[in-house]
C-alpha cells in the first residue's frame, strides 16, 4: 500500500470510527434508558447482552452508516484544504481521483457491509432481538410461535398450526390442513397432532382426514389403507418450515429471497399491498447504494468548504443529503399510494443523485 493511500485511510477512518461510535452510543441510550431495569433483572449475561443491542442496532445500521460517511468525507476534505494538502498532492503530479479513491474504496466497503446486515444479520438476530425484547428479555419459548395461520393460494391450501415448535427441526403440533377445490369449495381437511417436515416431505403423525365432493359433501377415502398409517408421508405439500415464520414477521427483518419467496406464495394479495411490498423488496437492494452516493456528493461538498466557507459547504452537503432522503420517502408514499410504478420509485433517488454526485466529483477534476 502506497504511503499517500495510508495516510489518506487514515485521516479519514479515523473521524468515520468517532462518527459510528457517536451515532451507536445515542442509539444504545435510547435503548438502554427505557429497558435497562429490565435487561439487568433478566440477567441475560454478557454476550447475551452484546447479542441483543447488536441486532437491536441492526435495522438502523442503514440509516447510519450513510450518514457517518457523509460526516466523516466533509471532515477529511476540509482538513485536507484547511492545510492546502490537496493543492501540495495535485502540484506533485498526483491526480484527484487517486487522492479521494481510498474515500470511495471504504464507501463500496460500507456498501457491502449493509447489503450483509439487511440480508444476513437482520433477518437472523433482529427478530431474535425483537422477540427476545417482547418476552421481557427471557429465552424460554422464544423459538416458539402460536396460532399461526398460513395461506398458499397458489396451491389452494390453509394451514393452521398451534406450534412452530423449532424452525431447525420443523416439527408443527396441532395442524390442520384444508384443501380446497381450483374452482372453490374445500377438497380434503387434514387434521394431525404433530407433523414433521424430513428432507423436504412432510410427514403427518395419526392423521385424520376427511374428504368432500365439490358440492361439499363428505365422501369415503379413495385410500383407506393410506390413511391408517400412523406417519403418513405427503409429497405434494410444498411448503417449508420458514414460510410460517414468514407469515407473522415483520417486513422490517426479512431478506430479499424471503420478500421473493412471500410474493411467490401469494400471488392473489391485493394491488395495494403487492405495491408496497415489491417497493420494499427493491428499496432493500438498492439501500447499500446509498453509502456510495452520499460520499460522491460529499467530497466536493468537503473541499467547497474548505476554500470557500465551513458554513457554505456542511449546509450543501447537508441539504443534499436531506433532499437524497427526502426525495426516497416521497416515492415510498407515491408507490404505495400507487401513484407511481414501485420499482421507480425505489431506484429513481439513488440514480438521480448519483449523476448529481458524478457531476460536482467530475467537476473538482
Amino acid at each position: 500500500m502506497k504511503i499517500l493511500t495510508r495516510y489518506v485511510l487514515r485521516e479519514f477512518c479515523v473521524p468515520l470510527f468517532y462518527c459510528l461510535t457517536g451515532f451507536v452510543s445515542i442509539y444504545l441510550l435510547f435503548e438502554l434508558f427505557g429497558s435497562f431495569s429490565r435487561l439487568v433483572s433478566a440477567r441475560p449475561g454478557f454476550l447475551k447482552a452484546c447479542t441483543y443491542l447488536a441486532g437491536y442496532l441492526a435495522p438502523y445500521f442503514e440509516w447510519m452508516a450513510p450518514a457517518c460517511l457523509m460526516l466523516a468525507t466533509l471532515y477529511t476534505m476540509w482538513n485536507f484544504c484547511r492545510h492546502s494538502e490537496i493543492i501540495a498532492m495535485r502540484a506533485s503530479g498526483i491526480g484527484f481521483f487517486t487522492i479521494v479513491k481510498p474515500l470511495l474504496a471504504v464507501a463500496k466497503l460500507m456498501a457491502l457491509f449493509v447489503g450483509w446486515v439487511n440480508e444476513v444479520y437482520v433477518p437472523r438476530y433482529g427478530q431474535w432481538a425483537k422477540l427476545y425484547k417482547a418476552h421481557r428479555f427471557k429465552e424460554e419459548d422464544m423459538e416458539k410461535a402460536d396460532d399461526i395461520v398460513f395461506h398458499n393460494a397458489a396451491k389452494s391450501r390453509t394451514w393452521r398450526v398451534g406450534l412452530l415448535v423449532n424452525e431447525e427441526a420443523s416439527i408443527l403440533e396441532d395442524v390442520s390442513v384444508s384443501v380446497n377445490y381450483p374452482g372453490g369449495g374445500r377438497k380434503m381437511t387434514i387434521n394431525s397432532p404433530r407433523a414433521e417436515c424430513l428432507d423436504g416431505v412432510w410427514y403427518l403423525m395419526n392423521p385424520e382426514i376427511v374428504y368432500y365432493t365439490e358440492l361439499g359433501a363428505e365422501m369415503v377415502s379413495p385410500t383407506p389403507e393410506l390413511d391408517k398409517l400412523s406417519l403418513r408421508p405427503f409429497v405434494e405439500f410444498d411448503e417449508k418450515p420458514r414460510d410460517f415464520l414468514l407469515q407473522n414477521r415483520d417486513p422490517a427483518f426479512c431478506s430479499t429471497l424471503d420478500r421473493l419467496h412471500y410474493l411467490k406464495m401469494h400471488p392473489a394479495l391485493t394491488a395495494e399491498t403487492r405495491r408496497g411490498l415489491v417497493y420494499d423488496l427493491a428499496a432493500q437492494i438498492v439501500a447499500p447504494l446509498a453509502c456510495l452516493v452520499i460520499t460522491l456528493f460529499a467530497i466536493p461538498a468537503g473541499i467547497a468548504s474548505g476554500r470557500q466557507s465551513v458554513f457554505k459547504g456542511i449546509v450543501g452537503a447537508l441539504g443534499m443529503f436531506f433532499a437524497f432522503y427526502g426525495m426516497t420517502i416521497c416515492g415510498m408514499v407515491f408507490a404505495k399510494k400507487g401513484w407511481v410504478p414501485p420499482i421507480p420509485a425505489a431506484v429513481l433517488p439513488d440514480l438521480i443523485f448519483f449523476a448529481i454526485g458524478c457531476r460536482l466529483f467530475w467537476r473538482q477534476r
